[in-house]
């Protein structure tokens, strides 16, 4: 099937204005590459605000993670209207067993016994250690990190050994270095504990932690007798999946408020709302973000279209001829129309090529230096890595 005689003639026109355009574009390559980089930063800024927000969001969502999303902890909080002579109705080991049966999703628990008790570092100094009791289940529900020695487990539990860990900064200023740390004796509420682990959080919590530098922990049964007390500080839950840990932790204050006097407040939470607000937060960064950088591109659409109405005055005498040899108001107008799609077009792709182009740049240049350290190793020698 032929294209009808006026198509023909429109796609030629079409073009013969194309061609003009370009060729325009090519005898003011200096000012019209000026005038795209409006629409370059732009472009640019647009890109990577969306990586930055996408990566600053993938980051909140694993700093949260790594401290644990399925974690639930449960606490008491006191009396809600205590009468005279109430006693306070603490949390017990009875409770978190309870919870453990009846609410389905809990995959782990372990029960939590702070206490601070003095430290003589042998130097005339004292310290305030902070001793919590807890199961061998609390390492896998804290993530906690094990830097060296073992964990304690559940002989240590059954036998009520006097078995610590303690922190990296506690091991490293009291004895120097981790591994010297392993073995060693502390004297706690004088009896003397004996180090078979360090530990340290999976991830930086900035502080918001109920873990401080000079932490130890020790079986749930040895701080238990310390403190002359059935009751427990905290219940550390870890649900199955972070989709569950709203049911699991409703399904836990239910357990836990049935078990007690109706007076008695328990307070249950998760990271749940945590991570929400934090994905707003990013969320909420990222428009801002993105009305700046849309800003950016509306100036430089200001700034092609300033370039132009001065190019349409410079060019008074080029339209007065081409409209004296026939040009239409309409094929004027497409000729202008076309001239800015190319600045923008032009500037919007090159703006793409560095927005996309300067991280793998990036990548590829701070990449190279462990590539090659990588590439370098001898085989033997590598085998022999543990």
């Amino acid at each position: 099937m032929t294209a009808s005689p006026v198509l023909v003639r429109e796609r030629r026109i079409f073009g013969d204005i194309f061609h003009l355009a370009v060729d325009t574009f090519r005898a003011n390559r200096s000012r019209f590459l000026l005038t795209s980089l409006g629409t370059i930063m732009g472009t640019v800024s647009l890109i990577w605000v969306v990586t930055i927000s996408l990566t600053g969001e993938n980051y909140v969502v694993a700093a949260i993670q790594n401290i644990g999303s399925n974690l639930i902890w449960v606490e008491y909080s006191g009396l809600a209207d205590p009468a005279v002579g109430a006693k306070n109705d603490f949390l017990t080991v009875e409770d978190m067993e309870a919870v453990e049966q009846q609410v389905p999703g809990v995959v782990s628990a372990t029960p939590v016994v702070n206490l601070h008790v003095p430290y003589s570092t042998g130097g005339g100094t004292e310290l305030s250690l902070l001793i919590l009791g807890v199961n061998p289940q609390y390492q896998k529900i804290r993530r906690l990190r094990l830097l060296s020695g073992r964990f304690m487990d559940e002989q240590d539990v059954r036998l009520a050994s006097k078995a610590a860990l303690v922190t990296e900064h506690f091991a490293l200023t009291q004895f120097g270095s981790l591994d010297d740390a392993l073995g060693k004796d502390i004297t706690l509420s004088g009896i003397p504990f004996q180090i078979i682990g360090t530990f340290a959080e999976g991830f930086n919590t900035y502080g918001q932690s109920e873990i401080v530098d000079d932490t130890v922990l020790i079986p749930y049964k040895v701080a238990r007798f310390l403190t002359g007390s059935d009751a427990i500080n905290q219940i550390y839950l870890s649900a199955a999946d972070i989709g569950s840990v709203p049911e699991v932790s409703r399904e836990t204050l239910r357990v836990i408020r049935s078990r007690h006097r109706p007076e008695a407040v328990y307070e249950v939470g998760n990271l749940t709302q945590v991570l929400g607000v934090a994905r707003s937060t990013v969320y909420a960064i990222s428009i801002l973000l993105l009305l700046f950088s849309l800003v950016t591109l509306l100036v430089g659409g200001m700034g092609i279209m300033n370039i132009m109405l001065a190019t349409v005055t410079s060019r008074t005498r080029e339209i007065g001829i081409r409209k004296a040899l026939g040009a239409t108001r309409g094929q004027i107008r497409l000729q202008f129309l076309m001239e800015s799609t190319l600045i923008s077009m032009g500037g919007g792709l090159a703006g793409t090529i560095l927005g996309i182009g300067l991280p793998l740049a990036i990548g590829i240049g701070f990449g190279t230096v462990p590539a090659v350290r990588a590439a370098g190793f001898d085989p033997v020698e590598s085998l022999k890595a543990e």
